[in-house]
Formats: structure tokens, C-alpha cells, sequence
């Protein structure tokens, strides 16, 4: 994934240029959004808040995601094991298209789209045992790199399957483990790619659907 479909996937740590905290982030990127948000189904009742979303180099809202249970933490490791949070990543079903200006070209959105967000979003909210600040660096963009190349090799060994419900219809999705959480992808029947990641929550037992009213997340 070169530099040019990576425009409209971006890391959440680096997406709209600066991480903020989610309790300040508002719902107007998520409402310029021309497709559906997706989020945990009304079995998850608990906590639910805004993220951030990622634009393309033409300003069109290509991806957001939406966060369930605990706020985690990124430095504090203590919390680590009792953080229980679920992260929904919605991502456009886009075409490969030229930008706005004719210049370059954005790649098709794809499941390895939704893989790659949910992977490198799991790493924004992880900080390795016994690494320093000037280590971690190194580590995350090695680890960014590794997601990159797990997300385009859905087909490989180190992801299984696994069925959940999509607005109640049983949907296959790619699913694997690491020691810092898990991590999910597939399609839905409203054309777009939901990926997922979290940690202290099991992904068995998870359902998604469409948020109804996205608004109603920043109240």
C-alpha cells in the first residue's frame, strides 16, 4: 500500500494531524460521511464515543471509527489489563479514482483496508513492557509496517474465520490474535468494510449495525 492509498488510511494516532482526546472530538467529519457508521449491536450496553475520522486527499470522509467500553490509555501500562474496549472502523467500499485535481490516483478500499486500519489501531493504544520513548518509535513503525502485511494477506496463516452479525445477518469475518488484543474485518451488505479491534472484550460474542443516529454520540 503505497503513499497514495494510505491517504485515506491513516493511522489514528496521526489522522487529522494531532491526537486528541476522544471526549473533545465532535461528530462533524462523521456527518459529511456519504455511507452508513457502524458500531457494537444494542446487545453492548455500555460506554460508546467518538474517535476520529480520516479523510482523502480530496476532503471526502473515508473512514472513522467509533469506540465501545473503557477509553484506553496509550503510556500507562498498568491499565493495560483492565482496560475491556472495542474500537468499530468504518471504511468506505470505494473505486480506484484520481483525485479531486487529476494528479494521482486513490486505490480501491478494500477488507485488507478495514484489517490495516483496526491493526494499526490496536498499536496507537499499545505501549510494549519496558520500552522507552525513543524506542517506541522504531517499534510502532516496524509494527505499522507488519500490520500492513498481514492486512494484505488475508488468506495467510495467522488469520482464522469467524461469523458475526452484521444488522442481524451472520457475516464472515477475518480474525486474529496478538498479545496486544484482536483484530477483525469483513463487508457488509450496505457496501462498506467494518473492521474492529479491542482488548478485555471478547470478539466471539460481538454483533454490529448501523448507528442510527450518529449525533446522538456527541451528546
Amino acid at each position: 500500500m503505497e503513499t497514495t492509498s494510505r491517504v485515506g488510511a491513516q493511522a489514528p494516532a496521526a489522522e487529522g494531524g494531532q491526537q486528541v482526546p476522544s471526549a473533545r472530538r465532535t461528530v462533524d467529519g462523521y456527518l459529511l460521511a456519504p455511507f452508513p457508521w457502524y458500531g457494537l449491536d444494542e446487545a453492548f450496553t455500555g460506554p460508546r464515543w467518538l474517535m476520529q475520522v480520516g479523510m482523502a486527499a480530496d476532503g471526502a470522509v473515508e473512514h472513522g471509527s467509533i469506540g465501545h467500553g473503557d477509553e484506553p490509555s496509550v503510556r500507562n501500562e498498568g491499565t493495560e489489563d483492565k482496560e475491556k474496549f472495542a474500537v468499530v472502523v468504518t471504511v468506505a467500499g470505494n473505486p480506484a479514482r484520481r483525485t479531486a485535481d487529476g494528479t494521482g490516483l486513490l486505490e480501491a478500499t478494500s477488507v485488507s483496508s478495514a484489517a490495516w486500519l483496526a491493526g494499526v489501531g490496536l498499536l496507537s493504544f499499545t505501549w510494549p513492557g519496558q520500552m522507552d520513548h525513543t524506542l517506541r518509535d522504531d517499534w510502532l513503525e516496524q509494527q505499522t509496517e507488519t500490520a500492513w502485511v498481514l492486512a494484505d494477506d488475508l488468506a495467510g496463516d495467522d488469520w482464522s474465520s469467524l461469523s458475526l452479525p452484521v444488522d442481524g445477518v451472520p457475516t464472515p469475518f477475518h480474525y486474529r490474535e496478538s498479545e496486544f488484543g484482536w483484530v477483525l474485518a469483513g463487508s457488509t451488505q450496505a457496501g462498506v468494510h467494518v473492521g474492529a479491534y479491542g482488548r478485555g472484550m471478547s470478539a466471539y460474542g460481538l454483533g454490529f449495525a448501523v448507528i442510527k443516529d450518529i449525533a446522538a454520540y456527541a451528546q
